[in-house]
């Protein structure tokens, strides 16, 4: 795979990386240093604003990759990237105007349980335009190949700067209300950093010109907006509901849950940054055989190295919680829910790159809708009875309805299928490492406990794995590492 495996595997790492800070910070900073009040205000705030980004970006940031390779020239580029760069102003003007008008309005009737939100409500839809602009300037690098610098500000950077504000509240040179201000400088430092290295990429040329196919730029625009809204309400909106129907700290509690099973998309979150330019270059091409090779690749790619971290995960949980407060425990059945959600979504590889380079984009917005009304109702009927487990459970019933359905659309309309049977024996290796292991405890700290059974794992889920050649590209990997380590 070139390329895709080179800056694959380095996103892999910087993105690891960044989790582990991000371990660090959710699970022991923000729940030592900072409390659940705090801590369940600043994740609403970043789940809303996660939500508003794909209105404020107006799909710019996918509109981009999918047509800057059918421009010719660099002319028509420029032009192109010009167009895209003020495209989101069209709705992030009105949308401050209106959340400035009607703030108030808007503020009391989504946070009438939560009266401590409101002095931070305001930073929902600011933090949305810095993540917004953020991803735009991110496409740029991409389309040119370069995603690993870009991957490195997004999951190390930020995570960064926020560790060092936790450490400073920590000491008491930063109140925890002003905490919460700065993330959103954290986030607006993000922008700048990415901006600042997408120019040193290539120098964008300002051609004030509109494309020819702007009625096609703005309606697959249109279109990313609702699909991609789609995709970060079924990550966020969860959060934006608990605020809705629990208290405020409620979301804490579920967002260690969160934070721990999403570690699962890590790989997923590696690969994409480079599969999605080469599955829209590929798309444009006809090149349909490479496609389908592509697609069968990531998806078995991502399945083991999604299932190794989410058997990690299952087997360790009960430990993992023994080292957080005990206030915070009350996660470990939605760390399940949410790990399988996050799983079905890795195993079928570049799925969604493929759906949204498709001609049949626009009637995958149907099922958009449909599933967001559809995760709605599922929040508000099991939230106020079963509290973040209840939320947890709706997320999952509505990834595997949402994922079948665009996976049924891709295998009838483009006649691409991501599975094999070595699918379905790396689902075999799966379970059979989870019944070994999940009710196998030592007598030792939890830290022990987990370091022995990762070893026990990792060992017999990568031997059966190597051995049965689940992938070709895992096991390129594993030779070469186990040629280097023997070599020394």
């Amino acid at each position: 795979m070139g390329i895709v495996q080179s800056q694959s595997i380095k996103n892999t790492v910087i993105t690891f990386l960044g989790f582990g800070i991000g371990a660090v910070n959710a699970l022991f900073f923000y729940t030592h240093f900072l409390g659940k009040l705090h801590y369940g205000i600043v994740a609403t705030v970043l789940s809303g604003a996660n939500i508003m980004m794909p209105l404020m970006a107006f799909g710019a940031q996918n509109t981009l990759i999918r047509f800057f390779s059918s421009y010719k020239d660099q002319k028509e580029r420029d032009e192109f990237l010009t167009f895209m760069l003020f495209l989101p102003l069209a709705l992030i003007i009105p949308l401050g105007m209106g959340f400035y008008l009607f703030y108030d309005q808007i503020s009391h009737s989504w946070i009438s349980e939560n009266p401590t939100l409101e002095p931070f409500f305001w930073l929902i839809p600011v933090v949305g335009l810095f993540m917004a602009y953020f991803e735009v300037f991110y496409a740029w690098a991409k389309v040119h190949m370069q995603s690993v610098i870009g991957n490195f500000i997004s999951e190390v950077l930020v995570r960064v700067v926020v560790m060092a504000l936790l450490i400073c509240v920590h000491f008491d040179l930063l109140a925890k209300d002003t905490f919460v201000y700065c993330v959103a400088l954290a986030y607006f430092a993000q922008m700048i950093a990415m901006k600042c290295y997408a120019i040193s990429v290539k120098m964008p040329v300002l051609r004030f010109v509109i494309p020819q196919n702007v009625k096609e730029i703005v309606q697959y625009s249109s279109f990313i907006i609702v699909s991609g809204g789609v995709a970060v309400m079924l990550v966020d909106f969860d959060k934006v509901m608990i605020a809705k129907y629990l208290p405020v700290t409620e979301n804490a509690l579920y967002s260690v849950a969160i934070f721990i099973s999403t570690v699962i998309v890590v790989p997923s979150r590696a690969m994409t940054q480079i599969t999605a330019p080469i599955t829209a270059r590929l798309m444009t091409q006809n090149k349909f055989e490479e496609l389908n090779d592509l697609y069968k690749k990531s998806a078995i790619n991502l399945q083991v190295a999604g299932g190794f971290i989410m058997i990690l995960i299952f087997v360790n949980i009960r430990e993992i919680y023994e080292l957080i407060p005990k206030d915070y425990s009350g996660g470990i059945l939605a760390v399940f829910l949410i790990g399988l959600s996050k799983f079905y979504d890795v195993s079928l590889g570049n799925n969604n790159s493929i759906i949204v380079n498709t001609k049949y984009y626009r009637t995958v917005l149907l099922f958009g809708v449909f599933t967001v009304f559809l995760m709605i109702v599922l929040n508000a009927v099991f939230i106020p009875v079963y509290g973040i487990e209840g939320s947890a459970f709706a997320t999952l019933v509505t990834v595997m309805i949402y994922n079948t359905i665009k996976l049924l659309f891709v295998v009838k309309k483009m006649d691409l299928f991501p599975f094999t049977i070595k699918t379905l024996q790396s689902l075999g290796i799966l379970t059979a490492c989870f019944v070994l292991f999940y009710f196998w405890d030592f007598p030792f700290h939890a830290i022990i406990n987990i370091g022995l059974k990762s070893v026990l794992v990792s060992i017999l889920y990568v031997y059966l794995n190597y051995k049965l050649k689940i992938s070709e590209e895992v096991n390129s990997v594993i030779a070469n590492v186990t040629r280097k380590l023997t070599s020394m």
